[in-house]
């Protein structure tokens, strides 16, 4: 009888527990809303004024820094600090190119308010094989800070969103310069693990043997 009642007693209490275990558990759609509203704080607290993807073509693919513009594309905000357009040896990855490309960044955690990883001030920077497949971009990490920290040489599919209107020249005095807000579905292995959108600011410089043939 006792023994029966102690059973049944454990068993309860493990039920208890179990409860309040989920209870207490963050859902998905939670962090998700926690994610949303990291980044619209963040929008607000800095002053960043989002536009339409459809003004943003009317204006000849250019975000005014001036302003803070952003646009949305497909959750990632970019902002197009600097496109080389204009430069004498400046060409976009045609269509079927792959190209290595030479990467300074900085990621910055906007739901925790700090800066997870840099190769900035570091001698080497990373390295992206970036292929243009009819205007849909993939890329791998060759090496660097992002390869080794995150242990795969997986880019984040929101690094790519710029690469269909960059213009990219080795000048390192007018170097094609990103500012993009990522989402976690668009971000690395950890951000979409842990539900949590990231800023980068990123330059990319062509590797010496890019070759910039005549259009």
């Amino acid at each position: 009888m006792i023994r029966n009642f102690v059973s049944k007693f454990t068993l309860l209490s493990l039920l208890a527990l179990l409860f309040v275990a989920c209870n207490d558990a963050v859902t998905y759609s939670e962090m998700k809303e926690k994610e949303r509203n990291a980044v619209n704080r963040f929008i607000k607290e800095n002053g960043i004024k989002v536009i339409s993807f459809a003004d943003f073509v009317a204006n000849d693919s250019v975000t005014d820094v001036a302003k803070n513009e952003f646009v949305e594309i497909d959750g990632v905000y970019m902002q197009i600090v600097n496109n080389p357009a204009d430069a004498a040896d400046a060409l976009k990855l045609k269509d079927g190119e792959s190209r290595t490309f030479l990467v300074r960044y900085n990621e910055y955690n906007i739901q925790e308010g700090d800066t997870i990883s840099t190769n900035i001030y570091m001698g080497e920077p990373d390295e992206m094989r970036v292929t243009n497949n009819s205007g849909t971009f993939s890329a791998t990490f060759t090496s660097g800070v992002m390869m080794a920290l995150y242990s795969t040489s997986y880019v984040p599919s929101g690094w790519l969103t710029p690469f269909g209107f960059l213009y990219f020249t080795r000048s390192t005095s007018n170097l094609a310069k990103v500012n993009l807000i990522v989402p976690h579905t668009k971000g690395t292995s950890n951000a979409s693990t842990y539900v949590y959108p990231c800023l980068y600011s990123i330059t990319f410089q062509p590797e010496r043997s890019y070759v910039y043939d005549e259009d």
